[in-house]
């Protein structure tokens, strides 16, 4: 086959682009043809002439079906950039809010999802009626939940390596130690918090919160009583025990409400929280009309959490510790992000 030149190019068109995504997403000429409301005949010679212009058999046989090749599956993360393109093309000066008829994703995990998602609706309905929010949990990120449209939006304190995903600093928590104090008291140093036994978080694979891996690699490890799979579980487990549970301090208005918590003995950077999109929304308007409202939310829960004030730009969001934790003995943990919450 031959490669694109400066000619081919020039045919590619939008419902080209569409039939590469619609493929890839199904896996299957005849699904697709079902989706697009044509023939899979009329499928067929449109990947034929898709291509002749990339110069890659895009879609081979595997078994009864079809798999993408590694460059269809690359073109099918720039078709989907171009198709939302050529759509603000020609609606971005229409778009109103009220008009606004969609279902909107987000990736968030318990506590981000309980923070903000609720009065997020709120807002949102205000002005946009007939807008639906779809909440899925976004346990650890990546690339993929957003290249390949699982979700428009997603906010956690962990922004996948893309780049071609954007992110904007939310605000900054600080860690707080939770406990039931009809049972127990604080902890009063490093030694009688690594005594106890923990309640932890452990979201996907085994992985450990990124809070204990740095405790790791000090070669210092927390003794789990708990693992449970988000923060919702947390709290059961908790009362009525002597357990320790290490958790983000806004979570004392929510989840963990009622139980007493205290400042870590140790010093900790603080966890930030970012919202992150795909590139392709960039400058869709009604994207971000939408991130306008978090980022006005955003900014009372930071205020809340004694958070930085919101940053301009990725990168430039000031990094402070919360009053509490500013001088410590010493610092027992490096700068680094915190874990997924």
């Amino acid at each position: 086959m031959k490669h694109m030149n400066k000619t081919d190019y020039l045919n590619l068109d939008g419902r080209l682009l569409q039939l590469l995504v619609c493929v890839h997403d199904e896996g299957s000429i005849t699904r697709a043809a079902e989706r697009l409301g044509v023939t899979q005949s009329a499928v067929s010679h449109m990947l034929d002439r898709l291509r002749a212009i990339v110069g890659d058999p895009l879609f081979v046989k595997s078994g009864r079906g079809i798999v993408a090749t590694e460059r269809a599956a690359a073109l099918a993360v720039q078709a989907r950039g171009l198709l939302d393109e050529m759509r603000h093309f020609v609606t971005a000066r229409d778009f109103s809010p009220e008009t606004l008829d969609t279902t909107i994703t987000i990736a968030a995990n318990d506590l981000q999802r309980d923070l903000l998602l609720p009065a997020l609706l709120h807002r949102l309905r205000v002005r946009a009626p007939r807008l639906r929010l779809r909440v899925i949990p976004s346990a650890v990120p990546t690339v993929d939940m957003l290249r390949d449209a699982q979700c428009h939006l997603v906010i956690s304190p962990r922004p996948p390596d893309g780049g071609d995903i954007v992110h904007k600093r939310l605000f900054d928590d600080s860690y707080r130690v939770f406990y039931d104090g009809s049972q127990r008291d604080a902890p009063d140093g490093l030694e009688s918090y690594l005594a106890a036994e923990h309640v932890t978080v452990v979201y996907d694979n085994d992985r450990l919160l990124d809070f204990d891996q740095s405790l790791r690699a000090l070669g210092i490890e927390r003794r789990f009583a708990v693992m449970v799979p988000g923060f919702a579980g947390v709290a059961a487990f908790l009362r009525g025990s002597q357990f320790l549970v290490t958790a983000p301090g806004l979570l004392s208005a929510g989840q963990l409400r009622g139980l007493e918590h205290a400042p870590l003995p140790f010093a900790h950077p603080p966890m930030p929280m970012y919202l992150i999109w795909h590139a392709r929304h960039r400058h869709d308007p009604a994207q971000a009309w939408i991130r306008g409202e978090i980022m006005a939310l955003a900014e009372f829960h930071g205020q809340r959490g004694n958070a930085a004030e919101l940053a301009p730009d990725v990168g430039q969001a000031p990094c402070t510790r919360s009053q509490e934790n500013a001088e410590p003995p010493q610092d027992l943990l490096p700068p680094q992000r915190a874990g997924a919450a």
